[in-house]
C-alpha cells in the first residue's frame, strides 16, 4: 500500500487497480501472510502459545468476531489491542468523511453527495491503521445513542432541516468504527436492552437508526471481553448476543513460574537508579509468582474473581522500592533484596484478592501472610527438606546445629533497615546456617544470604522456630526457650517496677 500513498483523487485510485476489501479479509490475509514468514503474531503474549493464541488465529482465518472470556488480568484487552497489527498500514478514505467511507464502496450520505458532485476529482486521504483501533469500556449508563446514533437537534436546527432528513444524524461509535476493530471490555456491563442493539450488527452487517429508512452497512471486526464473574454479579450477556458472536475463546493464568516471570518482568515499570542498584536473585523472582499461585489456590480468597497478573507485576515493583528505600537511607550505591522486604509488598497483595467470608473476617493483611508464608513454603521445599518429616537425632536431622543454637535460648533480629553488612552477620551468628547453604551446589555467593534467610522463614512457616513481627525488625527464636525468656525478662521489669 505504501506506493498508493501519493494517490489524491478517487480517479487516480481506481486507475492504480485498488481493490477494497472488508476488515476481515483484510486481517485473515495479513495472518495468513505472517504465518507463512514464520512471525510473531501477538509479540509479548506468554503462556498461550498451545492455548489462547491458536484460537484467535483461527477465529481470524474464519473471519469471525471474536468473544475473549477470562478472569481480570488475563491480558484479553492486551490481545485485542495487538490485532491492530494485522490491519493494512494504510486504507483510502473519502477526505472529510466522518465514517471513514471507502472511495470506491461508499456508504455515507455525505461522501456519496461528494462523489456525485466532484466525481473523478473526488478528493481521498489515506487512514494509518493505528487510528483504526475504537475501544470502548461498557458500563451500565452507555446507552444505544452513544453506539449507534441518534438525532440531532442542534445539527437540525443549524442546517434547517426537518428531524426527517438523514443529514441531522449524529453517528454513534459504531459506525464511526467503519472499516475498524472495534473493542467492547467488560460486554456484560451492557444492559440488556444496549446489547440488543448489537444484533443486526453483528448478524446482517448493517445498523439501523430510529426514524430513518437508511440501513448502514458498517464493516467492523468487534472484539468483546468479559469476565465470567460478571455472568452473576453485575449483568449477564445476553443469550441471542453470545449466539451472534461466532468466537468465544476462555483465557486463563500463567500456568508455570516461568512463563508467569517473563510477564512481570516484561510489565514491571521500573526506574533506571532501581534496575541498577537493586539486585534481586532469582530466588525472589520466583517467590513473588508464587505468591500469586498461594493466592489462587487459598481457601481463603474468592476463586470465582480470580487472582490478577498486576499482583506480581505490583508486587515486583514494591520488592524494587522496599529495597531502593533502605539503600537510600543507609547511602549505599548497591543493595540486595531480602524475604524481610516482602512485608513491603503487601500493599499489592491487599489490593488485589476478593476474600470470601472466612477472609473477610480473618481481614486482609493477615490473609496476605498467611499468602506470603504459603509461596515461602513451596520455594523453601524445593531447596531443603520439610523439617516435619524427619526422624529426630542430629545425624539425621540437617537443621538439628541451627534448632540447638535457638534452644539455648538464643534468638536473631533481622532489621528491616539494616545495611547489608549487618544483615549478613546477624544470619551468620546463628550456628549451622551457613554450612546448611553450602550443601546447595552452584549457590552465587551473592544469593548465600538470601538462602540462609529462607533457612529462617521456613523453618518458622514449619513452626520449628517462632518469628515475632516487630514494627521495624522480625525476631526469630526457639518457642520454648525463648518465650520462657520473654516471661523471664516480663517478670524482672516487674519486680523494679
Amino acid at each position: 500500500m505504501q506506493n498508493l500513498l501519493h494517490i489524491q483523487t478517487l480517479g487516480a485510485l481506481r486507475a492504480s487497480g485498488y481493490t477494497p476489501r472488508s476488515v476481515k479479509q483484510e486481517l485473515r490475509d495479513n495472518l495468513i501472510e505472517k504465518i507463512r514468514r514464520k512471525e510473531t503474531v501477538f509479540p509479548g503474549i506468554f503462556g498461550f502459545d498451545d492455548t489462547v493464541l491458536p484460537d484467535v488465529e483461527r477465529a481470524i482465518l474464519s473471519q469471525h468476531n471474536i468473544l475473549l472470556l477470562g478472569l481480570r488480568g488475563q491480558a484479553k484487552t492486551r490481545i485485542a489491542r495487538q490485532l491492530v497489527h494485522l490491519l493494512d498500514e494504510y486504507i483510502p478514505v473519502v477526505a472529510g468523511s466522518e465514517l471513514n467511507d471507502d472511495p470506491l464502496q461508499p456508504i455515507s450520505r455525505f461522501a456519496l453527495d461528494l462523489i456525485a458532485e466532484k466525481g473523478d476529482d473526488t478528493p481521498v486521504t489515506w487512514l494509518h491503521r493505528d487510528d483504526r483501533y475504537v475501544e470502548k469500556l461498557a458500563t451500565p449508563d452507555v446507552s444505544v445513542a452513544d453506539l449507534i446514533g441518534d438525532v440531532d437537534p442542534i445539527k437540525a436546527a443549524n442546517l434547517r432541516l426537518p428531524y426527517s432528513d438523514e443529514r441531522v444524524i449524529h453517528f454513534g461509535l459504531i459506525p464511526r468504527a467503519h472499516r475498524c476493530l472495534f473493542v467492547i471490555n467488560e460486554l456484560p456491563d451492557l444492559q440488556a436492552r444496549i446489547q440488543v442493539a448489537l444484533f443486526n450488527v453483528l448478524q446482517e452487517g448493517d445498523m439501523q437508526i430510529r426514524g430513518f429508512k437508511l440501513r448502514l452497512p458498517v464493516d467492523v471486526e468487534f472484539v468483546f471481553t468479559a469476565n465470567p464473574e460478571d455472568y452473576t454479579n453485575r449483568g449477564s450477556i445476553i443469550t441471542p448476543l453470545k449466539d451472534r458472536i461466532e468466537s468465544q475463546i476462555t483465557t486463563h493464568y500463567p500456568t508455570s513460574i516461568e512463563i508467569g516471570r517473563k510477564i512481570t518482568e516484561q510489565e514491571a515499570r521500573l526506574s533506571a537508579p532501581q534496575r541498577e542498584g537493586v539486585y534481586v536473585s532469582e530466588i525472589l523472582k520466583n517467590l513473588v509468582e508464587e505468591i500469586a499461585f498461594a493466592a489462587r489456590e487459598s481457601d481463603l480468597v474468592d476463586k470465582k474473581s480470580g487472582v490478577s497478573a498486576r499482583l506480581t507485576i505490583s508486587a515486583f515493583e514494591l520488592l524494587h522500592a522496599a529495597a531502593e528505600r533502605r539503600m537510600l537511607r543507609n547511602g549505599e550505591k548497591k543493595v540486595t533484596a531480602r524475604i524481610g522486604d516482602f512485608w513491603g509488598v503487601i500493599p499489592s497483595i491487599t489490593g488485589k484478592v476478593e476474600m470470601v467470608y472466612e477472609g473477610e473476617q480473618e481481614g486482609a493483611h493477615s490473609v496476605a501472610m498467611d499468602i506470603i508464608g504459603e509461596a515461602l513454603k513451596k520455594i523453601f521445599l524445593q531447596y531443603f527438606p520439610d523439617p516435619t518429616k524427619l526422624k529426630r537425632g542430629r545425624e539425621s536431622d540437617p537443621y538439628g546445629v541451627v534448632r540447638a543454637w535457638f534452644a539455648a535460648g538464643n534468638a536473631v533480629d533481622l532489621l528491616s533497615d539494616a545495611e547489608d553488612k549487618k544483615h549478613l552477620r546477624a544470619l551468620e551468628s546463628v550456628a549451622g546456617l551457613a554450612k546448611l547453604c553450602d550443601t546447595l551446589d552452584g549457590l552465587p555467593a551473592a544469593d548465600k544470604p538470601v538462602f540462609m534467610e529462607l533457612i529462617l522463614h521456613g523453618l518458622s512457616e514449619f513452626e520449628v522456630l517462632d518469628k515475632d513481627f516487630l514494627q521495624t525488625r522480625l525476631v526469630f527464636k526457639d518457642f520454648i526457650t525463648g518465650n520462657l525468656k520473654d516471661e523471664d525478662d516480663d517478670d524482672m521489669r516487674d519486680l523494679f517496677n
